[in-house]
């Protein structure tokens, strides 16, 4: 049975990884391919992002909810890689921003994957080894961002946006292959199942609330790769930045995962909302490119 659950984390992990190579493909560069390529301004930029974090917030919910109920994750989780390929590929057929709109969306909701997800290896690990489980899922999913950035930066310049897109719907097709095949979910039952937030303790609303804070202050990183980009570094060196933001974030998810287990996950939560403040404070005060940009994004990806 231990092993069963090794294997079954490492799969979850593996799949992360290949859907995130397909994924930072696209976002390293998509802002740049947003305002220059299709010519749309900052603000269609930013609602495009805006409704994928909506979407993102509501499917979760919903999956999370619906495969309580029926006793089924597994087919949201290949489903959610899935539906993330096919819109990469709508991405490469897009010829204005208003195209983008369906498959942004169709992107998004392949985020239904990741509450049924996580409850499979929560349900799987030992309470004070779900910090070090989850932190390999993180590095893992980040180290696939670090491959799928250092591919845009290889290849864009031979292949271009068109065929980078379609590139990118490989690996997620090839996660949702994966978890298809290689993830057995035992049987559920059909539950009542309330969605409400009756049923759960002042802890977690309190979290809610936290969180809900902190998303008003968070911004997209489309907005910083195209603020580097307004500072004078070229549409080809910009994804750099994005490439420090994802090694950052997998050299640290185990280590802070661990340190969880350790001295509990508020501690690390209050760490990384502090730092996120930190830097935001500090890229008030960059007007040009200087090295000081480098550690800023650096620092900034500890959140």
């Amino acid at each position: 049975m231990m092993e069963k659950k090794k294997k079954d984390l490492w799969i979850f992990s593996i799949a992360s990884f290949l859907n995130d190579v397909g994924s930072d493909m696209v976002n390293a560069v998509w802002p740049i391919f947003v305002t220059s390529v299709l010519g749309a301004n900052m603000a269609v930029l930013g609602l495009l992002d805006g409704l994928g974090e909506v979407l993102v917030s509501i499917s979760g919910a919903v999956s999370g909810y619906l495969s309580d109920k029926f006793g089924k994750r597994k087919a949201f989780i290949w489903l959610g890689y899935l539906l993330s390929s096919i819109a990469r590929v709508g991405y490469a057929l897009s010829r204005s921003a208003i195209h983008l709109v369906p498959f942004k969306a169709l992107d998004r909701l392949g985020k239904i994957r990741g509450p049924p997800r996580d409850a499979m290896i929560a349900d799987a690990q030992k309470y004070k080894e779900r910090g070090g489980a989850f932190g390999l899922l993180r590095a893992m999913d980040n180290l696939g961002a670090f491959v799928g950035i250092v591919l845009a930066i290889l290849l864009i310049q031979h292949v271009g946006y068109v065929n980078l897109f379609l590139l990118a719907a490989l690996p997620s097709l090839a996660a949702a292959a994966l978890i298809m095949l290689a993830i057995k979910e035992n049987k559920g039952r059909v539950k009542k199942v309330k969605m409400s937030l009756s049923k759960f303790d002042n802890n977690f609303r309190l979290f809610l609330v936290v969180s809900g804070i902190f998303a008003l202050a968070a911004f997209s990183y489309s907005f910083f790769i195209v603020f580097a980009n307004q500072l004078g570094y070229s549409y080809y060196i910009v994804p750099i930045f994005y490439l420090i933001f994802a090694l950052s974030a997998s050299v640290f998810s185990i280590p802070l995962g661990m340190l969880s287990d350790r001295i509990g996950r508020r501690k690390v939560i209050a760490i990384a909302y502090m730092s996120f403040a930190v830097i935001c404070l500090s890229l008030i005060h960059i007007s040009e490119p200087t090295r000081p940009l480098y550690i800023s994004y650096a620092v900034f990806c500890l959140k």
